[in-house]
């Protein structure tokens, strides 16, 4: 079976910093654990944004200076870096990653799950993506690995995902 998990987002700034939440900090030691036991591919995203975020239409509407590229809160939490291989990780500047959508459409996986945060923004269009990519391939979310902002924009965001046939597991 080639199986993929894309492990969306897990930045200190999301975890622990700026836009960091207890339900972010809470997913952490599972999602260690699961990630430990996982057989087959796993790549990270890490959203990536430069200094002028600010004037940006995200962050017009987001005014939370977040995940600069090069600083600490851009970088993947210190528990997940030993899982992370070559060129496993895709910067991506907006909540869903197009370059990891076109590596998906070259590479066919017989299961793409995915896991992370935010369930409600990244999750959800990455995880989105990675449908309309490979169609015909079960594309699951990893609920009790996923945070939101707040646990019922979590479980909106797992309602919305199920309308478009992505199982939540």
């Amino acid at each position: 079976m080639n199986k993929l998990l894309i492990v969306v987002d897990m930045q200190k700034d999301f975890v622990t910093g700026v836009l960091g939440t207890k339900e972010a900090q809470a997913i952490v030691p599972a999602m260690i654990d699961y990630i430990q036991n996982f057989d087959g591919k796993i790549i990270f995203t890490r959203d990536t944004h430069d200094e002028n975020y600010l004037n940006t239409q995200e962050g017009q509407k987001l005014p939370v200076v977040h995940c600069i590229k090069g600083t600490d809160g851009w970088e993947i939490i210190s528990e997940l870096q030993p899982f992370i291989k070559d060129n496993d990780v895709y910067d991506k500047p907006t909540f869903g990653s197009l370059a990891l959508a076109d590596a998906l459409r070259n590479n066919v996986y017989s299961e793409i799950q995915l896991c992370g945060v935010c369930t409600g923004i990244c999750v959800i269009s990455n995880a989105m993506l990675a449908k309309a990519a490979q169609p015909d391939t079960p594309v699951k979310v990893l609920s009790k690995l996923c945070a939101c902002v707040t646990p019922e924009s979590h479980n909106t965001a797992l309602e919305a995902m199920k309308t478009c046939q992505i199982d939540i597991i």
